[in-house]
């Protein structure tokens, strides 16, 4: 499979996604973020980082990129795209995912593992997961709170979209253990065609025993078990 890594000034955790897809025998290709053409790709990632400096707010300069006409239209055809901590703020920063990203409760920047639970298998990212399954994920932000208004999040929740929560080690409510006091322990959410997932946490930092555990592959074994099933989309 190829995945397409995309690299906005500021940018720092594009070669950890380049390195924990080529540890599963995948291909990453960069895209620059003013170009227009993925590549190829399968699958788009927007990786974490300060995308432009987080000038004005995290991800709202990147949302305007040339690269992002090409992301929204690839995802409006069908393409899966995952956007992780900054990618998360810049993908609701471009509407194609609702809520907003900000500072965390603490008013600290949080660096730590930090246990999910999958809420949902019924997504490409989780199709190798069951619901109710811990994973251990790092979380590595400082404007990492979803918030989304009262409606919006029970919409969400009744339509299944909601795929990570932070957890306690035993898997029950984050409560005061939570990185960042998001409503509901939000951690991760998919569209309404569940093809696009923003998720504050870090999948490519846990890919391997050396970096603390490889949690993180389920996610990209996952999203190649989709692919594969349904064959890739065309760019």
């Amino acid at each position: 499979m190829r995945f397409g890594i995309a690299v906005f000034p500021g940018t720092w955790s594009d070669r950890d996604w380049a390195h924990a897809v080529s540890l599963d025998g995948h291909e990453a290709v960069m895209l620059w973020h003013k170009d227009a053409d993925l590549q190829g790709a399968d699958c788009v990632i927007l990786p974490g980082g300060f995308s432009y400096g987080d000038h004005l707010r995290c991800g709202a300069i990147a949302r305007f990129a040339p690269l992002m006409d090409a992301v929204s239209d690839f995802a409006a055809h069908g393409g899966l795209v995952l956007g992780s901590c900054n990618g998360f703020q810049i993908l609701c920063e471009a509407h194609l995912l609702p809520g907003a990203l900000l500072r965390n409760e603490s008013l600290e920047f949080r660096c730590q593992p930090q246990t999910l639970r999958v809420e949902t298998a019924d997504s490409p990212f989780t199709a190798g997961c069951s619901a109710g399954e811990l994973l251990s994920i790092p979380v590595s932000h400082g404007e990492g709170r979803f918030v989304a208004d009262a409606m919006t999040l029970d919409e969400l929740e009744a339509e299944d979209r909601v795929v990570f929560r932070y957890a306690t080690p035993h898997g029950g409510p984050a409560g005061d253990a939570s990185p960042n006091g998001s409503a509901r322990d939000i951690a991760g959410i998919v569209n309404a065609t569940r093809n696009v997932l923003g998720m504050m946490p870090h999948p490519e930092r846990a890919c391997e025993p050396l970096l603390g555990g490889s949690d993180g592959l389920r996610v990209i074994r996952s999203i190649v078990a989709s692919i594969a099933a349904r064959g890739a989309v065309a760019v």
